[in-house]
Order: structure tokens, then C-alpha cells, then sequence
């Protein structure tokens, strides 16, 4: 459908010039149009500006346009990009989040079973279509909160066949829903029980068994491993990522959250396109990320939910990092996908501006999954995926308003999904 967007009050992160990511003190810069249109055209953005542009010169949109929407007191945003999730998983672990209230470390709770040992031993039971209609009620909820693009792991298989199920899973969500999906391939999430004596017998499996048919069937973009204390070691996982490089699957790494596990350095050192988590952040880190093409990602969400000690992405900013914010949703440690409370957090325990927020959860997290060409900015040519708000004061309103909609309508591939009354 052909449609015109007239008379919004601010159109946001609205590049004449579209970038892949923006750093350091860039961060702190959201390009903004004031009393603007947007005109779509077959699922892309074909032009905006002002409203004065558009009364002069460009008046041929309104009659070519299908339908005209007036966001009098609105404003538009690119849909958030959320470049970490495990959204296809079975059930819940409510159980343990009273263990953590009692005290129980994550470790501590991952060594009797739970966690994602748990997470597997459930969604093994569970049959493809089963877990596909759970996941797609998990892909609407987040497009009716405005998330747009989404990168989507497997790892709470950790058999050959559960992984592949999972996978298969999401290719399913990829064909039949509007928003953008990438998958990773994320075996070595934990190692299974029966392999805690032997992991390097594991980490053959991934590598020889299921690396193998995850390519032969193209059902990963990227290759994500867990290195971290307690899970898999940095000489386990260059095996692992040099296994999937060999497929032409780039690495995104799960690194220094428990720890300063050597993650950041492996990640830099395999060209990862991110590094997620990353709590544990040492100087020498953040100078290795300064030389690559890296995006560290931070996980609000994980960090509030186990009480870890914050990422430092205000330091990171500061040295001239970009920095991308994502809401690891998933069944035991961030079970919420909601990107406008990963927006508020962002600011409210990290110390980001609005502007580097709003830049952290589209451009950025854009970049982190690899769609920033497509997706995360308005931007002539790209994807018109983007929010509408409801009559909201400013752009700092949308953080400062947290745990309340500010969002009115949400449109993917210039089609509106979801209306709010």
C-alpha cells in the first residue's frame, strides 16, 4: 500500500545519509525533523522532509498515496531492533527466579540441572509444531511493542535433533511473519549433563553432527557461543568458530558475563559482528573494540534480572565505542522482550542520554544483527518499519514514561500491524 504520513511532529533518527552504526560522541546525535512527512511506497520509505517540502513541490504524494495519516502530536521512529533473543523455548523457569529471591547463584542453579539444562530437557519433549506455536505468540507479542527486526538463537536443544528443531523452528518464523528474523546457531549454549565430565566430546558433536546439516538446510546467518566461566573456554570456542567460519557463519558471541572470561578478545580476534553481555569489561577490552568491527551489545534485562554488576557503556561511549542495547529474552534470566523498558533502562541504570538510547536500540542493535543496510533508521530505500507514538511531549518522554505505551501503531513492510485504541 501506497500511504502519506503528514503533519508529524517529530520524525526521528530520519538520516539524509544513511550510516551503518553511529559511535562515541555521534551517539549523542539523533537526526530529528520537526513538523515532517514520510511517504511509503510497496513496503518502502521513498521520501520525507518537511511539511513545507512537501506543500511545495511535492504535492503529487497525495494523490498517489492509498491512504493519508495525520500524526498531528506524534512522532515517528524507526521499529527497535532486537539483536539478541531466545524467544523459541518451551515453558517457563518461575521455580528459579524464587531460588535466585533465595539466594542461589546462576552457577550455583545451572549445576543442579537448572537453567538452560532445564530450558533443554523441555523443549526436547516438544514437538516442532508445539514449539512453533509458542514462538509465534512470543513474535507477536514483541511486534505489538514495536520491536521490527529480531535475531532469534537456538541453543536449548543441545542435541542434534532439538537443535535442528529449533532452527527449523524459526526458519518457520522467518516465511510467515512480516518482521525481519535472523537466526543463530547457538549449540554450545551450555554442555548437556552427560558431557560435564568430557565438553570437548560435546563440542565435537556441535562441530561434526549438527554444524554439518545446520549449513546443508541454510538455517543460520550466525554461530554464537556461551564462553564464560562455567560454560565453554576460549580454546573451545575458536574450535567452534572456526568449525562455522568454514560455513560462511560469522561469529556473535555470549561473552564476559559471569566473568572476564577472554570472550571480548576471541570475539575481536574471529571478526564476531557482536559481543553480548559483557559485564565484565576490562580497559584492555574496550581498546580491542576500538580497533575492530565489533558491536558491543548490552543486555539490560539479564543484568537487572540476576543482580549482576552494569556493562560500562557510559566508559565505553566515552572512549568512542558504539554501543548496542537488546533484551536477551528468554525463559530463565530476561524473560521479557519489551524494547521500550530496554530504552528506559539504557538511560535509567546506564547512564545514556535519550538520543544514545534510541541510537543503541535501532541503528546499532541494527548493526549487531547485521541489517543496518535494510533496517534501524528512516532512511530513503529502507524497510518502512517504524512506530508511531501517541500525542507524546518529546522524544525524552518514551524513556522517562517507563512501564507505560507511548506507541500508538506499529507498521512492518509498510503495513500497519498493530493499532492501539
Amino acid at each position: 500500500m501506497n500511504f502519506l504520513i503528514i503533519n508529524i511532529n517529530q520524525l526521528v533518527q530520519a538520516e539524509s545519509k544513511a550510516k551503518l552504526y553511529v559511535a562515541g560522541k555521534q551517539m549523542s546525535k539523533l537526526p530529528i525533523i520537526k513538523n515532517a512527512f514520510m511517504y511509503v511506497e510497496g513496503g518502502r520509505i521513498i521520501d520525507f522532509g518537511k511539511m513545507t517540502e512537501l506543500n511545495v513541490g511535492r504535492e503529487r504524494y497525495f494523490t498517489m498515496a492509498n491512504k493519508i495519516l495525520d500524526a498531528s502530536n506524534k512522532m515517528v521512529l524507526p521499529a527497535w531492533c532486537d539483536s539478541h533473543t531466545h524467544i523459541v523455548y518451551a515453558g517457563s523457569r518461575e521455580r528459579e527466579f524464587v531460588d535466585k529471591i533465595k539466594g542461589l547463584s546462576y552457577e550455583d542453579i545451572a549445576k543442579r540441572g537448572g537453567g538452560i539444562l532445564h530450558s533443554a530437557a523441555l523443549l526436547q519433549k516438544k514437538s516442532e509444531d508445539e514449539l512453533y506455536e509458542e514462538s509465534s505468540l512470543r513474535i507477536k507479542e514483541i511486534i505489538r511493542m514495536g520491536t521490527g527486526a529480531v535475531e532469534i538463537k537456538s541453543g536449548y536443544g543441545l542435541t542434534p535433533e532439538a537443535e535442528i528443531k529449533m532452527l527449523r523452528v524459526i526458519k518457520r518464523l522467518k516465511e510467515n511473519f512480516p518482521i525481519k528474523i535472523k537466526a543463530t546457531f547457538l549449540g554450545a549454549h551450555a554442555v548437556p549433563l552427560e558431557y560435564k565430565d568430557n565438553p570437548d566430546e560435546y563440542v565435537d558433536i556441535v562441530i561434526n553432527e549438527i554444524l554439518p546439516i545446520v549449513a546443508a538446510e541454510e538455517l543460520a546467518d550466525f554461530i554464537d557461543v556461551f564462553c564464560d566461566k562455567g560454560f565453554f573456554t576460549v580454546e573451545q570456542t575458536e574450535k567452534i568458530l572456526m568449525a562455522g567460519m568454514k560455513y560462511g557463519l560469522r561469529a556473535k558471541l555470549h561473552a564476559n558475563e559471569m566473568d572476564d572470561s577472554g570472550g571480548i578478545e576471541v570475539g575481536v580476534k574471529y571478526g564476531a559482528l557482536s559481543v553480548d553481555h559483557i559485564e565484565h569489561t576490562s580497559d584492555d577490552d574496550i581498546q580491542r573494540l576500538l580497533h575492530s568491527d565489533t558491536m558491543p551489545t548490552v543486555l539490560p534485562g539479564a543484568a537487572f534480572f540476576l543482580n549482576l554488576p552494569l556493562a560500562p557503556a557510559r566508559k565505553m561511549i566515552d572512549a568512542g565505542l558504539p554501543v548496542a542495547f537488546a533484551s536477551d529474552y528468554n525463559p530463565g534470566t530476561s524473560p521479557s522482550g519489551n524494547m521500550n523498558l530496554v530504552l528506559s533502562m539504557a538511560c535509567i541504570r546506564y547512564r545514556l542520554l535519550p538520543e544514545e538510547a534510541i541510537n543503541a536500540v535501532t541503528l546499532n542493535s541494527a548493526y549487531a544483527m547485521g541489517v543496518s543496510e535494510t533496517h534501524g533508521s528512516i532512511s530513503i530505500g529502507k524497510t518502512a518499519n517504524f512506530i508511531i507514538t501517541k500525542p507524546i511531549s518529546s522524544i525524552e518522554f518514551i524513556p522517562y514514561n517507563f512501564g507505560n505505551n507511548v506507541i500508538d501503531s506499529v507498521y512492518l513492510n509498510g503495513e500497519l500491524q498493530y493499532q492501539y485504541e
